[in-house]
């Protein structure tokens, strides 16, 4: 299993780019994995093939509206765990004797 986070960006499309950001959420969210959103990207959790086919699907996505697409994704694959999306967190919460804060 594996953990991706990406960020993609459509250039050459003004400052805000919050309406391709939800497309790519819309498309990770109907493909059953797991995922969380944050401000400055989004981190998916599943088998290697899988998510990075959704990746190109998300790039392809955003490149209906651009003829430049940036993406920044960053993997971390470790064989035989799952939830970590999750427990990555939670292991840090208990070194420190605490929960964290979620916004």
């Amino acid at each position: 299993m594996v953990l991706l986070e990406m960020s993609i960006t459509p250039l050459g499309q003004g400052e805000s780019v919050s309406a391709y950001v939800a497309e790519c959420v819309d498309i990770i969210d109907r493909s059953g994995l797991e995922y969380e959103l944050h401000s400055m990207g989004t981190i998916v959790e599943g088998e290697l093939s899988d998510v990075l086919d959704l990746m190109r699907r998300c790039i392809e996505q955003v490149a209906t509206h651009s003829d430049r697409v940036t993406c920044a994704a960053k993997l971390d694959y470790r064989r035989g765990m799952s939830g970590r999306l999750k427990s990555k967190v939670v292991s840090v919460e208990q070194k420190l004797g605490r929960s964290l804060s979620e916004n």
